[in-house]
């Protein structure tokens, strides 16, 4: 990713995108509004990240960033093919959405909730509300269509 002068990155507590330097992002900041901790380790972030049934509200929901979770499950042959196009999405997007993978199998409370009836399926979240879900197998470039609104600093 080429390195930009400043992220932009949702306070978890009120909501409001703060300006995060980039010589600064790993450290903590402070939100402009309320005065909340920000942690901006997400902004170094260039991988895909594991979301469980236990962790999913602070990964997904309260996650400073927008969030493609690819729900997939082991057994399944277009998850598989899938995989090396959500690490792409990991290191393009590094610092302005978060990629996050969710194994149906192991975690069947958020994909129950979300009615994830197969996989692959895509859901796109920004300011912890599911904005939209794409089900099947599909070509990096829909993804990238599909997130472009939501991308910050795109």
């Amino acid at each position: 990713m080429a390195r930009t002068n400043a992220y932009l990155i949702r306070c978890p507590s009120c909501g409001t995108q703060n300006r995060i330097p980039a010589d600064r992002a790993g450290q903590t900041a402070k939100c402009g509004k309320c005065q909340s901790s920000v942690a901006t380790d997400i902004l170094l972030t260039a991988a895909p990240v594991m979301v469980t049934d236990r962790d999913f509200e602070m990964k997904v929901l309260k996650s400073p960033l927008p969030v493609l979770m690819d729900c997939w499950a082991p057994w399944c042959g277009p998850c598989r093919t899938m995989t090396p196009v959500m690490a792409a999405l990991a290191r393009e997007w590094q610092g302005k959405a978060r990629v996050g993978k969710l194994n149906i199998d192991q975690n069947p409370l958020t994909a129950t909730r979300f009615q994830v009836m197969s996989v692959p399926t895509f859901l796109i979240f920004d300011n912890g509300r599911l904005k939209e879900t794409i089900p099947g197998a599909v070509q990096k470039e829909i993804l990238q269509t599909k997130m472009r609104p939501y991308l910050y600093g795109a």
